[in-house]
């Protein structure tokens, strides 16, 4: 093939890619815009954006210097490197320049990173010095224990103990010991308060105050990979006013619950001579076991299965009936005799009424 034939084969080939280029570009980009806008929502139930807690409001007083300096540094960047691409541009009468060594260049592209680390740096350490001062005296002290795959929230001064719903009341200072019983969970609530580990063996501590009372729980969920039901382990953050609070905690220190019908007494029953009792405990009965959640009250509880599911009857039954099937890898034997277990169905649905009776 001679230089001619292989120039022309260059330029059909170039032609043909500029076409396919055309062609294909914009389909691609709009498909590449739909991907990722999937990954969008207008969901702020766990947004970050949310500031409801003095630990989130400290979070952002960084990022927000973090956030525009990093802007300014992108538009900057963006336009020093298209108007050099346009300006110094190899065309036709003009070659390509190609500088080697600028003293005053290098010496203000150094100071300018360093002057930016530093103006991060201001609110950043303020905000370390502000949280290592540690929670007023006054602090409400609540345990936080990651389990596979539930949090259980002790009230040490309180003498409470209750499992994946966390109350706590408006405006108070609520300090964490944060633990773990088995392996490596995170606790975070986005909105409260930035994530930290929860370590076998060793005790991390989180505080906040200045929580937004809300209808609604706040969102909090394990963020640290622990196994195969790491998704489902979630929990909700109550904000009640000090009365509602007070009353909460009164009734969770003194319940005495007791069935409230028939089938619920014999739900009680059955409980009291299942294998239930060895893991789980109820307050003012014989079941007095710290492997699973405590279930005093457990009737009052908006959510079961660590925050998955509703508390209704029927997902109570599904429950306890094979709760891998709903949160696979679940530590909970199966107790249906449909799954393995030694419970009839019958059964169930009265260990069910008798669950939500304790209010």
């Amino acid at each position: 093939m001679t230089a001619t034939g292989r120039q022309g084969e260059t330029v059909h080939v170039t032609r043909k890619s500029r076409a396919f280029a055309r062609r294909w570009l914009p389909l691609c980009s709009l498909v590449f815009l739909v991907a990722l806008l999937t990954g969008c929502q207008l969901d702020t139930a766990q947004s970050t954006t949310v500031i409801a807690g003095t630990h989130n409001a400290e979070v952002w007083n960084s990022y927000r210097v973090i956030f525009w300096l990093a802007g300014l540094v992108f538009v900057v960047v963006m336009l020093l490197t298209l108007w050099i691409s346009i300006r110094f541009r190899e065309r036709p009468g003009v070659s390509a320049q190609q500088i080697h060594g600028n003293t005053k260049l290098e010496v203000l592209w150094t100071l300018i990173p360093v002057a930016i680390v530093v103006v991060m740096a201001v609110p950043t350490i303020t905000s370390i010095q502000r949280e290592a001062q540690g929670p007023p005296a006054d602090a409400i002290k609540v345990i936080a224990i990651g389990h596979q795959w539930w949090f259980e929230f002790q009230y040490p001064d309180l003498k409470i103990n209750t499992a994946n719903e966390l109350h706590i009341p408006v405006n108070k200072p609520i300090a964490f010991e944060i633990r773990s019983n088995d392996v490596i969970h995170s606790f975070w609530v986005p909105q409260l308060a930035g994530k930290i580990d929860m370590m076998p063996g060793h005790v991390n501590s989180i505080w906040f105050a200045g929580t937004v009372a809300r209808p609604e729980p706040y969102l909090g969920q394990c963020a640290e990979l622990c196994g195969l039901s790491h998704a489902n382990m979630r929990f909700r953050v109550f904000v009640d006013t000090p009365e509602d609070f007070n009353s909460w905690a009164q009734k969770v220190k003194s319940a005495t619950p007791a069935p409230s019908d028939s089938l619920a007494r014999q739900g009680q029953e059955v409980f009291q001579r299942s294998a239930c009792i060895g893991c789980h405990t109820i307050q003012g009965t014989t079941a007095a076991g710290i492997v699973g959640p405590n279930l005093t009250l457990l009737g009052q509880r908006t959510t079961i299965a660590s925050g998955t599911i509703p508390n209704t009857a029927d997902n109570l039954f599904r429950w306890i009936n094979n709760s891998a099937a709903i949160k696979p890898g679940s530590l909970m034997p199966p107790m249906g005799q449909s799954a393995g277990g030694a419970l009839s169905d019958d059964e169930i649905r009265a260990v069910s009424a008798y669950l939500l009776s304790l209010k």
